[in-house]
């Protein structure tokens, strides 16, 4: 049996994205198949197609690492799931038996795979993953809105719960509000009870950033950030800055902390290239952490907050998979809040 997919055969523009039929992959031992009924696109996407220099990527490659869908096989020794379940994918595999996995903490394997990444991912009609990436879709939550949240959800979390340690009370700077990453980290931090100071492109994002809770929005294109971020704090500054813009952003979400605050980085989208005064940094007593995706157990925590409603999927628009590369285009040229989802 053929199925359709998204290659990636050589890093490029718009037309690396190919639409080809490859062979159905087949589920080994501990492996399950599923047939994919929405996939969402994530900012890593564009890293993939363009290519990171310094950085190899297993190419042919299909790209995604968010996706929902229904169970459609089962490898041997997989218990605990039924043809045709309705089932949510994590969004990273790990080798499930070093220390690291043992302890709950998988993410600091070093066999850590992000789907769509180092091994194929979810723009095709079906994938095969390890049986331990498979959750019960929240039923509360459609197909193209469980595969909203995957990712961005889980880098948000493990950045403000266990990078940062946030505490009720606290300021977060979210940086981005209409990304997925920024819009996970506004419901995220609001969940424990932060204030919530949110940059945004536009007046429409701004107000959009407003009803997912954020508490005060920063027009990044007309004011400069950490200068508001002192007023609205009273030159106190903010206790967690989410950063994941990179050189663009950098300087002034130093400037934004208080004292004894904590920078947490998740990504570069506007260069990783950045400066740094070390008298600010020891004067201050300020933390630079660095964040990476995060544990199949805090995805099993995120789960349980989208099936009893206390997180909510944010989701643009939703589009054909054949559509990728529009897709594509709207992400790059920063033209959604939320996430793009696409369906086979």
């Amino acid at each position: 049996m053929l199925m359709k997919a998204v290659v990636i055969r050589s890093h490029g523009g718009l037309d690396a994205l190919r639409a080809e039929e490859k062979p159905d992959p087949v589920p080994g031992p501990g492996e399950v198949l599923v047939e994919i009924h929405a996939a969402g696109l994530n900012h890593l996407d564009l890293w993939v197609r363009k290519g990171v220099p310094g950085h190899e990527f297993p190419l042919p490659l299909v790209p995604g690492s968010d996706g929902s869908g229904v169970v459609a096989g089962l490898g041997g020794g997989v218990a605990g799931l039924a043809l045709g379940e309705e089932v949510v994918l994590a969004p990273a595999t790990s080798c499930g038996t070093c220390a690291a996995c043992a302890s709950g903490e998988d993410h600091r394997c070093s066999d850590f795979k992000i789907l769509g990444e180092a091994c194929d991912g979810t723009c095709a009609e079906k994938v095969v993953v390890p049986r331990a990436n498979v959750f019960p879709k929240p039923k509360n939550l459609s197909f193209e809105e469980a595969a909203s949240f995957p990712l961005a959800f889980l880098t948000a979390w493990h950045i403000l719960v266990a990078r940062a340690a946030l505490r009720p009370g606290e300021t977060v700077l979210v940086h981005a509000a209409g990304s997925g990453v920024g819009s996970a980290a506004v419901q995220i931090a609001k969940l424990w009870n932060a204030r919530v100071i949110a940059t945004a492109g536009s007046a429409a994002k701004a107000e959009r950033a407003r009803a997912l809770g954020a508490d005060d929005v920063i027009d990044s294109g007309k004011e400069d950030f950490a200068r508001a971020v002192r007023a609205i704090t009273e030159r106190r500054g903010a206790d967690i800055v989410i950063e994941h813009v990179g050189a663009a952003t950098w300087e002034g979400s130093l400037r934004s902390l208080a004292r004894h605050g904590r920078l947490v980085t998740c990504g570069a989208t506007s260069g990783h290239e950045v400066s740094l005064n070390l008298r600010v940094l020891f004067f201050k007593s300020l933390s630079l952490l660095g964040s990476t995706m995060g544990s199949r157990g805090e995805f099993a925590s995120i789960v349980k907050h989208f099936e009893e409603g206390r997180l909510r999927p944010i989701v643009d628009r939703v589009l054909p998979l054949g559509e990728i590369r529009e897709a594509h285009r709207l992400l790059e040229s920063r033209e959604v809040f939320g996430k793009i989802v696409l369906v086979p």
